[in-house]
């Protein structure tokens, strides 16, 4: 029985499909192996019902494709045991190569961007910025809550460019102490 082959291709030479030979065994192999088998593989894969009877499917199709091979003296069931067991091995092989399958339950547990530090987050700048004096508060709103840019600011706010400039650069030196003050780092 060595040279019998489990990968699964038909035999050369066997019964045509459809015949009666073909459908005593495969009749005969159904009838007297099938529970025994399902009973094993059902041990090996851990009770997994649905991956047994698929398997034993697998093992007596392979069976059915070698039947010309096989002794038809010696015992059947040794050899479908131990291609049954092949079977299992290489699918738990299979199933470990991949990542696991999950569903959606593992997203829940991920935290999501909390409102809370949002909210809080604005009341130290709006605090931060009540601090600034009232120009430097001005061309900050304008050019980043607004998104202007400070030449547009400038505009907006009836002051020379290179005034708007400057006003950009030491109100953002004035908020940066303002916040270290209250505890906010960078």
């Amino acid at each position: 029985m060595s040279d019998v082959d489990v990968s699964g291709s038909d035999p050369p030479g066997s019964d045509p499909p459809g015949s009666d030979e073909e459908t005593k065994f495969v009749t005969m192999l159904y009838r007297e192996y099938s529970r025994p088998l399902l009973a094993v593989v059902s041990r090996l894969n851990g009770g997994d019902r649905q991956r047994a009877e698929d398997s034993v499917q697998e093992v007596l199709v392979r069976a059915w494709r070698n039947r010309a091979k096989l002794d038809p003296a010696a015992p059947l069931l040794p050899w479908l045991v131990t291609v049954a067991r092949r079977l299992v091995i290489d699918e738990q092989r299979a199933r470990a190569a991949r990542p696991p399958e999950v569903g959606d339950e593992p997203l829940a547990a991920l935290p999501t961007g909390d409102e809370v530090d949002r909210l809080l987050r604005a009341v130290v700048v709006g605090d931060a910025l009540d601090a600034l004096s009232t120009s430097h508060r001005e061309i900050l709103i304008e050019t980043f809550f607004r998104d202007r840019t400070v030449n547009q600011a400038a505009d907006v706010l009836g002051i020379p460019a290179g005034t708007a400039k400057s006003r950009v650069y030491y109100a953002l030196r004035a908020l940066r102490v303002v916040l270290e003050e209250r505890g906010v780092s960078a």
